[in-house]
């Protein structure tokens, strides 16, 4: 096993997906990076780790799976929603109980078109962590944009299923900080305007 190279395996329990967002006072922007998969091992602990879209759509990969594979530990742990990536050696062991799988998870331009919305961070790790419309965003706030190296990090969470879900709850709006000490705080209309392209149901 080469250097700094973890190996796992485990039922995979869970399968999001993999979203950077940045953002600058009242600006914002996402990067589609590929899959976050939770990998639950049976001494009882879990790990996440992040994949390509590629790969996913290699293996169709759901909830239920067992796997294996060999990654390596994020190197900025503050850019990133999982503690692994980079990953090789992928194999899927067998798809696991029926119980167990939920749906596949859709292709990262569906979730790009339908957009997020903002969602508690209570709600999402309590009901939404094994949902495949449930998102961990690692968030990476630029303060001021002429001194582009005082950036700020956090986590936020957002969920890009059906409006009509008994078990959504939006949590408060988000507050973004800018230079000279401003403070912009997102509303609701912002969701309105990232999700105007499907219906309640949808």
């Amino acid at each position: 096993m080469a250097e700094g190279t973890c190996q796992f395996e485990g039922v995979l329990t869970s399968i999001q997906p993999r979203i950077r967002l940045n953002r600058s006072f009242d600006e914002s922007w996402h990067s589609y990076l590929g899959y976050a998969l939770t990998i639950a091992s049976s001494d009882g602990s879990s790990v996440s780790v992040g994949i390509s879209e590629k790969l996913h759509e290699k293996h169709r990969l759901h909830s239920g799976m067992v796997v294996s594979l060999s990654c390596k530990a994020v190197e900025d742990p503050r850019l990133e929603s999982v503690e692994f990536y980079r990953v090789t050696g992928f194999k899927v062991l067998g798809q696991g109980e029926a119980e167990l799988a939920s749906p596949l998870p859709p292709s990262l331009a569906v979730y790009r078109e339908r957009g997020p919305r903002r969602l508690s961070a209570k709600t999402y790790e309590g009901v939404c962590a094994s949902c495949i419309w449930g998102c961990k965003m690692a968030v990476e706030i630029t303060v001021d944009q002429w001194k582009p190296w005082i950036r700020k990090y956090r986590v936020e969470t957002f969920c890009y299923g059906p409006k009509s879900c008994k078990h959504y709850r939006p949590g408060p709006n988000r507050k973004v900080s800018g230079r000279n000490g401003m403070v912009y705080v997102e509303e609701d209309w912002v969701d309105e305007m990232l999700t105007q392209n499907r219906g309640d149901d949808e």
